[in-house]
């Protein structure tokens, strides 16, 4: 009786979510892997791996909450605490602040997300 495991390569994690973060191929690091502002690409440009099979969903959306969510409210609470602004102020520069942070975290959380399947081999990542 022969055993038949086949044995599979890690792939670094932390590595393939820096890459992820910055919008990069998970696998060589050089090549874009969205095109437009959250499209991902079919395939990277650089070494061809392929990104059709990709399962992001909503993950990007719920992290990037999560994060905004919890840098913005305790420095809410503090402003409110120590300066007493007034309401329209506090709301104008924290309304900003939640959409500029947002729009710069989204993309991303969706690149850190993919790339987290690709090092996971998960969803056809193989």
């Amino acid at each position: 009786m022969t055993d038949s495991t086949v044995t599979i390569e890690e792939r670094p994690m932390k590595q393939a979510l820096l890459r992820g973060f910055r919008c990069k191929c998970p696998n060589c690091g050089e090549g874009p892997m969205l095109k437009g502002y959250l499209k991902v690409r079919d395939h990277c440009p650089v070494c061809k791996e392929e990104f059709h099979h990709h399962r992001a969903d909503d993950g990007p959306a719920y992290l990037t909450i999560l994060i905004v969510g919890h840098l913005l409210a305790p420095l809410l609470h503090v402003a409110f605490v120590h300066w007493r602004p007034d309401p329209w102020i506090l709301f104008t520069v924290f309304a900003v602040g939640c959409v500029g942070l947002s729009l710069y975290l989204l993309p991303r959380m969706k690149g850190c997300v993919v790339a987290f399947q690709w090092a996971r081999r998960m969803h056809g990542f193989e």
